[in-house]
Order: C-alpha cells, then sequence, then structure tokens
C-alpha cells in the first residue's frame, strides 16, 4: 500500500471516529435537552398558575372560578402559528388540581374530574413538599407518546391545600428535536466529507511529491539523465537535495575511477609506439626510415591529443544533466556549417556530400548538435571508399525530426554491432588507422540532453544509416 494512502485511511480513520463520536453525543443530547427546556418551562407555569388559584381553591368555589372557566376554554383555543419553520395549530396543555387527598377536583380536559391520583409522582411528591414530576406513556413501548407532567403546591400561608399538575405531550416537541438531530447529521456528513476531500488534497500533494522523487530515482538507477524537479523547501525537498547530493559524490568517484583506468588502457598504445619508436631513432639509420619512424611517433601524439580532446568533450556531456539555455536551431543553417568543416576531408579523400534538408526547426544547443552531427559525418568519411557518396538528409516523422547519414561503405560487422556505443571501441579503417572510440558515445549523450536518440544500422543495399532523432518545433 502506497504511503499517501496509508496516510489517508489513518487521517480519516482517526477523523472518523471522532466525528462519529461527537455526533452521536450530540444527537443523544439533543432529545434530554429540549426535554429539559420544556420541564423547566412547566416549573414555571405551574408555579404561576398554583398562585393565580390558589385563592379559589381555598374559598371552594372551584366550579364558579373565573380562572379555570379561562383555564378550560384556553384548550379550545385555535392558533396557527410558525416557530421556526415548524408550524402549530393546537394549544397542548393539560392543567388539572388535586386536593389534599389526591382526588382530581378540577382537569381542563375534562376527563378525570374525581379520579383518585395520590399515587401519582407528581401529585404524591408534591403533597409531601418535595418536587413532583413524572412523564407517563400512553404505549409503555413507545418514548415518542409520553406526556411530561410537573406539579405545584397549592398553599395557604404555610399550609398545602391541594396541588396544580401542568401536562404537555413530548410528541409537540419532538419535531424540533428530530430537526435538531437531522441539522447535526447532515453537517457532520458535510463535515466528514470535507475532511476526506482535503485528506484526499493533502495526501495527493504527498504522494505526488514522492512520485517525483522516485521518477527521478529510476533515471538515476537506469542511467539516464536525470535532474532534481523542484521539490519545495520541506523535508521531500531535503530528502531529495541530499539523494542529489550523494548521487553526484557516488558518481563522480565511479566516473574517475572507471575514466582513469579505461584512460590508461587507451594511452598505452600510442606510449608503447612512440617509445618504441624513440629507442630505435637512437640508432643509426637510413634518412626514409628515421622520417617513417619520427612520423610515427607524431601521429602517435597527434592520436594521444585527439584522445584526451574527445574524451574531455565527452566528459562534459555525460556530467551535465540538462541544457542550460536551449536555442532554435535551423537545420539547413546547421548543415551549412557542418559541410564546411569536413569540406577538407571530403576533398581530399575524393567523396561527394548530398544534403537533403527541409525548412526544419529544432531546440537545443547548436554547438554540441553540430558536433554530433560531424561525428557521424567523421565516421562516414573514414568508412566510404574514394570516389563514394555520403548523404546528409534531415525531415519529419510524426512529431519528430530524423537527421541521417548514410554512406556507401563495408557495413558494420555483426560482431560489433552490439558495442559501437561503447566509450574506446572502434572498428579498424580501412586504411588501418584507428580512431579514439570516443565519437558515438559522445553523440548518443548529446541526444541524451536533447530528448532524442540515436541509432547506427546497415542500411540496403550497402553502407551504414546512422539517425539523430529529435523533436520538433513547430513555427508559427
Amino acid at each position: 500500500m502506497r504511503i499517501g494512502l496509508r496516510i489517508l485511511l489513518g487521517y480519516f480513520l482517526i477523523v472518523g471516529l471522532a466525528a462519529w463520536f461527537l455526533l452521536n453525543v450530540f444527537v443523544a443530547q439533543v432529545k434530554p435537552g429540549v426535554r429539559s427546556t420544556l420541564e423547566d418551562t412547566l416549573v414555571d407555569t405551574a408555579h404561576l398558575l398554583a398562585e393565580v388559584v390558589a385563592d379559589d381553591v381555598k374559598a371552594g368555589h372551584l366550579d364558579e372560578s373565573q380562572v379555570l372557566a379561562r383555564l378550560q376554554s384556553f384548550g379550545r383555543r385555535h392558533v396557527d402559528v410558525s416557530i421556526d419553520g415548524l408550524n402549530k395549530r393546537a394549544l397542548n396543555y393539560r392543567v388539572y388540581i388535586t386536593n389534599v387527598n389526591g382526588q382530581v377536583t378540577f382537569d381542563s380536559s375534562g376527563k378525570d374530574v374525581g379520579k383518585d391520583y395520590s399515587r401519582w409522582n407528581d401529585v404524591y411528591l408534591t403533597l409531601r413538599g418535595e418536587y413532583g414530576a413524572r412523564s407517563t406513556r400512553d404505549v409503555y413501548s413507545d418514548d415518542s407518546n409520553a406526556v411530561m407532567h410537573v406539579a405545584a403546591p397549592i398553599m395557604d400561608g404555610k399550609q398545602i391545600i391541594g396541588v396544580l399538575t401542568v401536562a404537555k405531550p413530548v410528541s409537540t416537541v419532538q419535531p424540533f428535536v428530530e430537526r435538531s438531530q437531522r441539522i447535526i447529521l447532515t453537517r457532520g456528513a458535510l463535515l466528514l466529507v470535507l475532511s476526506l476531500l482535503i485528506g484526499m488534497a493533502f495526501a495527493y500533494w504527498l504522494n505526488r511529491s514522492l512520485r517525483v522523487l522516485m521518477l527521478y530515482i529510476a533515471d538515476v538507477e537506469a542511467g539516464r539523465k536525470a535532474t532534481l524537479p523542484a521539490l519545495g523547501n520541506n523535508e521531500i525537498g531535503t530528502l531529495g537535495r541530499a539523494l542529489e547530493a550523494m548521487r553526484n559524490k557516488l558518481e563522480g568517484k565511479e566516473y574517475v575511477e572507471e575514466l582513469m583506468h579505461t584512460l590508461a588502457h587507451e594511452l598505452k598504445s600510442p606510449i608503447a609506439a612512440i617509445q618504441g619508436s624513440a629507442e630505435l631513432m637512437q640508432e643509426d639509420m637510413p634518412d626514409a626510415e628515421r622520417r617513417h619512424f619520427l612520423n610515427n611517433i607524431l601521429n602517435q601524439n597527434l592520436r594521444q591529443k585527439q584522445l584526451i580532446d574527445k574524451l574531455l568533450a565527452l566528459i562534459r556531456v555525460e556530467k551535465q544533466q540538462r541544457l542550460s539555455a536551449p536555442e532554435t536551431v535551423a537545420l539547413r543553417s546547421l548543415a551549412g556549417e557542418v559541410r564546411a568543416d569536413v569540406s577538407a576531408r571530403l576533398l581530399a579523400r575524393g567523396l561527394t556530400l548530398e544534403t537533403f534538408i527541409d525548412n526544419l526547426i529544432v531546440k537545443g544547443d547548436p554547438l554540441l548538435l553540430r558536433q554530433a552531427v560531424g561525428n557521424l559525418l567523421d565516421n562516414a568519411i573514414d568508412f566510404s571508399p574514394p570516389g563514394g557518396v555520403i548523404t546528409l538528409r534531415a525531415e519529419t516523422l510524426g512529431d519528430e525530426v530524423i537527421i541521417s547519414v548514410s554512406d556507401c561503405g563495408s557495413g558494420i560487422p555483426e560482431f560489433a554491432r552490439e558495442r559501437l556505443f561503447e566509450r574506446f571501441y572502434s572498428l579498424p579503417r580501412p586504411d588501418g588507422a584507428k580512431s579514439t572510440g570516443l565519437g558515438l558515445p559522445f553523440v548518443r549523450e548529446v541526444m541524451a540532453l536533447h530528448g532524442g536518440r540515436v541509432s547506427v544500422e546497415n542500411a540496403e543495399p550497402g553502407g551504414v544509416c546512422a539517425e539523430l532523432r529529435l523533436p520538433l518545433v513547430l513555427v508559427s
């Protein structure tokens, strides 16, 4: 499982558990909170009415009481009001009065007058001087049918002469409870969705940064040109820069060791040739032989110089991870410059260079591209027979530009096909000379810097065709 997904799941698990716990607490507390508020209102109402009817109860004229008559007509009053979006069309208070024996002497609903309520908690506890209240269900298993009763003592001085109870069904406030619970659940679900989106955004950011870093590491591991991407000034960016520094140190050390070993091996041959010619020249010999050995020394010295120069050029492109400032390069102009570079060698070998260059544009380093094409032409000149024809062509194929150099030489032997791009590997020229073996590796590195590639294959009916493939730049 990816680290981004792990973090997302862990984050959402923590947020989900916290939200679930809080939602459960809030939803569970809505109903008790509303009922407590209702009970508080009933307490105030009961004590207020107990004070209002105290004189009538004391006088024993309940049937003639104007207050109790108003309480009976209260239940028949029609209302149509909206309370915070919820409609109320009936008055739900029920008021009843019991005497000191617990018998109902007045009932605003008119149904229980004369009944014995002395065992109900609201009456029983109030007559004992305690707080009397009860919640009674019409259907025992259905809490929504419960009716809350709150009683207050009717006093004659310090003596309790009766009990007044105010009752109200819980179902009248149930819509408020349900709406509050619904709002809490809706807002909680929205909170969870927002938390999930935030977690996904964070996980995406983290996973994207790690993926970019892993792609960079994969390119480094595969030996491709790779530039450390911009990772920001955070822990991942610090890790990337540390990996880049470690890579540079390790690659530099390995590169120097390999380079010194290979260079020492390649220089052995010209040094040995120079040493042998110099020793022989110390002896008496004809002028013709002396000139032969002197030419051999000069040729081997030139070979060493070419080897070092090309090796330095190869080192520069191998260590370069990207082009610093790519320019627009017109291939017709580039072909003219390369033709001028090799014109003397073409004339000396009696070769003809034919060019077929479309009006194409590429992005890159003009000097490096000029050197890459020049190296391919040098190889074609070395392996072409006198009087032969070399073709330089540039054309498009899809979204690529193909620059090809074809000769009419003997082609590539089968045993050498897999080793053409090895450093210092070269095939003997028709005249017996040997190159540095650094031209094609140099071309490959230049193509890697330009996001392209190089291939060298035998052509039909004969000779070799080397191709450079570069991304096409469209000119508006």
